[in-house]
């Protein structure tokens, strides 16, 4: 399918995946003629925003370390017209990493907007002493995003510079601002991610690449089944159950807006929570 076909179709396309989702079409502009990278695609909030960038008219590259996922959302986007290649990387792999930006480009060419979506949430004391927790959150919530951040770089200031639209949206955490206990690990990496999203905006943003934070509140995901602490399970259910919780798609509806606004327009941080979250 080309770029033609592609545009053409976004309106059905949206309208189709608003139908399977059981969400309104929201009011985002036109992403046809894109190229997105999107991590943590597997699930969750990386898997509804590829689908709704694809139906927007973006082609997508779906990253994530599932295989078996990657090509089954493949296998929808495509049901539904948009275009999906399944990219299986670990973000903690430097080499997968190269060598997946290789496969994007091989496939699609130049990429200009990058979602940094992969993340997990491994909540326990401190004085557990969980190295092996400390380790995974920081390699994988801050040093693989830097490593997608480095593989893409180029391509978004070579956007930029042809004056295209150029975007990368971060996926950080309210838990960057909001102290909860047995969260001290996840949030650093979250305050981290937060603030190389600001200081990458001082590099980026001369240069017309727009940076974006986006902190989401509760959110329906899968980062609470790895939790390895029955009690923060526990808490965790209670949270949802008292003040609902934001859908995957909700977050992709925002991401789809803030890479859709007129190129002079970065919306450079958003916290989005459910509404009865404090």
């Amino acid at each position: 399918m080309n770029h033609a076909d592609v545009a053409v179709n976004t309106a059905s396309n949206t309208a189709t995946l608003a139908a399977n989702t059981g969400e309104a079409a929201s009011n985002t502009g036109d992403l046809a003629g894109r190229t997105a990278v999107i991590t943590g695609a597997a699930s969750g909030m990386g898997a509804a925003t590829a689908r709704l960038l694809a139906a927007r008219g973006a082609r997508v590259a779906l990253w994530a370390r599932r295989a078996d996922r990657l090509e089954e959302l493949a296998g929808k986007i495509a049901a539904e017209g948009g275009q999906a290649l399944a990219v299986p990387v670990d973000v903690t792999d430097e080499a997968a990493v190269a060598a997946g930006a290789a496969r994007v480009h091989d496939a699609f060419g130049p990429v200009d907007l990058v979602v940094n979506g992969a993340g997990v949430m491994l909540p326990n004391p401190i004085d557990v002493g969980r190295t092996d927790e400390w380790t995974r959150m920081v390699d994988t919530n801050l040093t693989g995003a830097l490593r997608v951040v480095g593989a893409f770089t180029q391509d978004l200031l070579a956007a930029a510079a042809d004056g295209r639209p150029a975007d990368l949206v971060n996926i950080s955490s309210i838990g960057a601002h909001v102290p909860f206990p047995t969260y001290a690990v996840y949030s650093a990496t979250k305050a981290a991610l937060t603030q190389l999203s600001a200081s990458l905006r001082t590099e980026f943003g001369p240069r017309n690449v727009r940076v974006t934070n986006i902190e989401p509140g509760l959110t329906e995901s899968e980062l609470g089944s790895h939790v390895d602490n029955a009690t923060a399970t526990s808490q965790l259910d209670d949270m949802f159950t008292a003040l609902g919780g934001l859908s995957s798609e909700d977050i992709a509806d925002l991401i789809a807006y803030v890479t859709s606004r007129p190129a002079h327009v970065n919306l450079r941080q958003v916290i989005v929570l459910p509404t009865r979250q404090a």
